[in-house]
């Protein structure tokens, strides 16, 4: 069963936070999740215990829970003390109304039965006291509603709709930095650890009914119970999209998985036959994971699986056209009323075919009109863009050279970033005046990323791919997916 809704606001939006163990040492847990709260903008109220007391980072620490201030309102504790003192702690937190605890301590059901014992016993005392308990073992918690960095990690995400719930700490690491190089934001996180009592599918739950989320991206390495796993996961897929990305898939994955949780492995077939069935979109890796997590959150779900290839040069639309007829989508047939209407646009060497090949024939507006046209076909589904960036990338060999800024050289370096910048720009526009997916490819993404293409993507909130087969894998997954709603009536 879900923990209470209560518990979740203290957690995801506190009025205050305390950290539990707080340390002078700028290299100790204590020290970094205290400047982490302070120094990303949360505005609640700030605590924190030290046991021989004194300022830290300008916070007067004091001894203990019950030496709080008796005004002080706090939420969330984030627990930075050593596991033997946890449960004492968390009695204290109970007697202050503290009504949320992320744990951030080691030695519990990953050390042996030892562990395994003292997180029984202290998952069973929160349980009592009414203390929703995050970890342990985890790496903590963010919220960028509430400007909430309480984690040990690095980095802070910029806003936006995705929720990510792992098992595994350094995997929000990894997600959150994707966040900050594409621009495409997170609204909650949480690393739980060892997940003894608020687990993935808890904060799912959580995720599908949040007024701040619009897809959630999860990572799990075992499953306790299968069944009752997938039917949770039907829930919250029928509400929203969830993204899986899932370890422990070889034999030498599920040796790792229990060493690094203590999770159960299961059967991958089994595993992922069922969470088709209950349509979570499954990735292979992390980066395929948060790209189609990035663009759920980002691009409107596809009607069908007709897609459109606009290029610039004809070798990129070539090998996209590969992937597309290796996936589950279809290369489209161009109408005659649509190929007619480019015709008006292009000189007579375009493709005159799907992909759409400009041909180098382009001029000022050509690529904002053929995205238009394109994007209201009632053939077309949905588009991949390619080659956006390339003036751009001139534009920076001449701002670089020795002859820049003569000989005109300024004004046509400023109207080829400024085309970049109009190009990424309508197709975000045309994206959503059609409701139709719309993504932009280039190499560039990462090649340059201060490219004025790939940085006006960013600045529209959408992810810039950098190949056209990401591209093509996120398309499929956005397709599958609204697929999978259609033939359960959701849409």
């Amino acid at each position: 069963m879900t923990p209470p809704r209560e518990g979740f606001k203290a957690l995801f939006d506190p009025r205050g936070v305390v950290v539990a163990g707080a340390s002078t040492h700028p290299g100790k847990f204590g020290f970094v999740a205290l400047h982490n709260i302070l120094s990303q903008g949360y505005a609640g109220e700030v605590y924190a215990t030290n046991r021989d007391g004194g300022s830290i980072l300008g916070i007067e620490t004091v001894p203990s829970i019950d030496d709080l201030p008796p005004d002080a309102v706090v939420d969330l504790v984030f627990v930075c003390t050593p596991a033997s003192g946890n449960e004492d702690l968390l009695r204290a937190c109970s007697r202050r109304g503290i009504r949320a605890a992320f744990v951030t301590s080691a030695g519990y059901g990953e050390s042996g039965e030892d562990g395994r014992v003292a997180e029984q016993r202290l998952v069973a005392l929160a349980d009592e006291l009414g203390i929703l308990l995050a970890g342990p073992n985890g790496q903590g918690v963010v919220s960028t509603p509430s400007r909430l960095c309480a984690q040990i990690v690095a980095p802070y995400p910029p806003a936006g709709r995705i929720g990510v719930a792992s098992q595994s700490g350094n995997f929000v690491s990894s997600f959150l930095n994707y966040a900050y190089q594409s621009g495409v934001g997170i609204s909650r996180a949480v690393s739980a650890g060892n997940a003894a009592a608020l687990t993935v599918p808890d904060l799912l739950d959580f995720y599908a009914s949040d007024d701040e989320t619009d897809v959630s991206l999860a990572y799990v390495e075992g499953i306790a119970d299968g069944r009752a796993f997938a039917e949770r996961i039907r829930v919250v897929t029928e509400q929203k999209p969830l993204v899986l990305l899932k370890g422990g898939a070889t034999s030498g994955g599920q040796r790792a998985a229990a060493s690094h949780t203590g999770a159960l492995a299961t059967d991958d077939r089994i595993f992922d036959g069922a969470m088709r069935q209950a349509g979570a979109t499954r990735a292979a890796n992390v980066e395929e994971a948060f790209e189609a997590a990035a663009t759920f959150a980002t691009q409107p779900l596809p009607r069908g699986p007709r897609v459109g290839v606009i290029t610039t040069a004809g070798g990129w639309g070539v090998v996209t056209a590969d992937a597309i007829t290796r996936s589950s989508l279809d290369l489209a047939t161009l109408s005659d009323s649509l190929r007619d209407a480019i015709d008006l646009l292009l000189p007579p060497r375009w493709s005159r075919n799907n992909p759409i090949d400009l041909a180098g024939g382009e001029t000022r507006d050509t690529i904002p009109e053929i995205l238009s046209l394109v994007a209201q076909d009632p053939t077309i589904d949905a588009i991949i863009y390619l080659g956006l960036g390339i003036q751009s990338n001139q534009a920076s060999l001449m701002r670089n050279g020795s002859f820049y800024p003569d000989h005109g050289i300024e004004r046509i370096v400023d109207y080829h970033e400024r085309q970049d910048r109009r190009f990424a720009e309508a197709a975000a526009e045309i994206s959503q005046t059609f409701g139709k997916p719309i993504l932009t490819a280039t190499e560039l993404a990462i090649a340059d990323p201060n490219n004025a293409g790939p940085r006006a993507v960013r600045e529209t909130k959408k992810l810039c791919y950098a190949s056209s087969n990401r591209a093509v894998t996120a398309l499929e997954h956005l397709w599958q997916h609204a697929r999978w709603r259609e033939q359960h009536g959701l849409i």
